[in-house]
């Protein structure tokens, strides 16, 4: 590394000094207390095991579609401590990660799997005005953007195939001017704006809220109460806990990146560890600066992509880029702190936004993302349909959760919906093999991703070997 640059890197590590390594959003004073942890037996008709936005969901339409159903929520920890209170905020209509995946993997259902996900979002948006939920929300869209030549070239070609195959509603290509007069980085070619398909919130704040309507419609909510076992009892299921448990006659898992009770659906996901930094608030002038009034989500369209969109006290919150794998796939809080991404990660913002050097960061974390071979959710039952289980949302799961647990609630009545007819929803992907062969696959795909950024775009023998059988990942 040449002088000039080591003494740039260190200006980008100066930025850090100050940073605090818990997630932005959890570190907020207004955070609620947590509801009593279950002591002794309960019963109920439905039981939700997870305090995530996808057992919240859950517990919610429950209620919703039967205010006579008795339902209680079990969540380990604390309502949304894990991926659900520290992701970025994007809440997107997508339900497959995004309309390149569905299209490979669905295309005879695409046009369903996106009415189905513009509905969904809809729906966020209506039960974020019915129940009062103080979560930020902004339907502010997102603009992927090209940071490279042939990115542009490949952003271009896909605009076109997809309003071919009319896909393209509310989307919108903007080349260089066009995307720079949205958000200003020397680093922009160009840009694929999609108007409507997404909204930010702030994730903790929406979790925080949706217990309150929980709450509000009779759910019982029991906090720092981890769910241990799950087996038949007569004609229903019983769930021990530390002090307690519960019969219920049916059971709605939303546990996602942690071992599922369904011991069969673990090999169906790992753990795959995500890093974030936050600015402090920027000044009217920096912001100024960088010219992002229209406050859209954004991404690069590299495969080690970043995403970084702005509070709503005008933080910049930057993160991804790094995805990092546990040998034995692993949950553990040690690999929520990783000082040498933060590093990397401040680097890359200030090769963005040069025009904000000075800017610091307050908050830098980490954690888990639930993900499975084919970078959407699956879904299914056990125990002669009187458990169900969604997971494997990938990073995606603010806004697909929702759809998760209607589908989780739908294929508990055992009647066939629109959603459970879906191939999406009666296929599972492939399961990870055993180790050291995932750890193997996993490095290999990874590190070919890198090269593939680094050399145009151009996908190895492995990634199209990948590709061929239904793995492959570009986004």
């Amino acid at each position: 590394m040449a002088p000039s640059a080591m003494s740039r890197s260190n200006d980008w590590t100066k930025s850090l000094s100050d940073a605090q390594p818990v997630p932005y959003w959890l570190d907020d004073p207004g955070r609620p207390r947590p509801q009593p942890a279950l002591t002794g037996p309960e019963t109920c008709d439905l039981l939700v095991v997870g305090g995530g936005y996808s057992g919240l969901w859950t517990a919610l339409i429950a209620k919703e579609r039967d205010p006579g159903r008795d339902v209680v929520l079990l969540e380990g920890r604390e309502v949304g401590w894990a991926a659900s209170g520290r992701n970025g905020g994007f809440c997107a209509a997508s339900l497959t990660h995004g309309l390149s995946n569905g299209l490979a993997r669905w295309p005879e259902e695409i046009h369903k799997l996106e009415e189905l996900g513009a509905r969904n979002l809809d729906e966020i948006e209506a039960a974020v005005a019915r129940h009062s939920l103080d979560c930020e929300f902004e339907r502010t869209g997102e603009i992927d953007v090209a940071t490279e030549e042939y990115q542009a070239r490949e952003l271009r070609e896909w605009y076109e195939r997809i309003r071919a195959k009319g896909l393209a509603d509310g989307v919108e290509y903007l080349d260089a001017e066009a995307v720079r007069e949205q958000v200003d980085s020397p680093t922009f070619r160009a840009g694929l704006h999609d108007r409507r398909g997404v909204a930010m919130v702030n994730p903790a704040k929406l979790a925080w809220g949706l217990k309150r309507a929980c709450l509000d419609l009779g759910v019982r909510v029991h906090e720092n109460t981890p769910a241990l076992t799950l087996r038949p009892y007569g004609a229903g299921m019983a769930v021990r806990t530390p002090y307690g448990g519960v019969r219920a006659r049916t059971v709605a898992l939303g546990t996602n990146v942690f071992p599922n009770l369904v011991k069969r659906v673990r090999p169906y996901t790992v753990p795959v560890y995500d890093y974030a930094l936050m600015t402090e608030p920027l000044t009217d002038g920096r912001l100024a600066s960088i010219g992002w009034q229209n406050r859209q989500g954004l991404g690069d369209s590299a495969n080690q992509f970043h995403y970084f969109r702005l509070s709503a006290d005008n933080r910049i919150l930057w993160g991804g880029y790094d995805a990092v794998y546990p040998y034995g796939g692993r949950v553990r809080a040690e690999y929520d702190d990783r000082p040498e991404t933060y590093a990397k990660l401040a680097g890359h913002f200030f090769t963005c936004f040069p025009q904000l050097e000075g800017v610091r960061f307050t908050h830098a974390w980490g954690g888990a993302i639930d993900t499975c071979s084919r970078f959407s959710a699956f879904f299914g039952t056990a125990h002669q349909g009187r458990v169900a289980y969604a997971a494997g949302y990938t990073g995606l799961g603010v806004g697909a959760t929702r759809f998760g647990a209607e589908v989780m609630l739908d294929l508990l009545s055992g009647e066939r919906t629109e959603r459970t007819g879906l191939e999406m929803v009666r296929r599972k992907p492939l399961p990870f093999p055993p180790e050291p062969f995932a750890w193997t696959g996993i490095a290999l795909t990874k590190w070919s991703l890198a090269r593939a950024d680094a050399h145009g775009g151009r996908r190895n023998l492995w990634l199209r070997t990948m590709d061929k059988l239904g793995l492959g990942f570009d986004s």
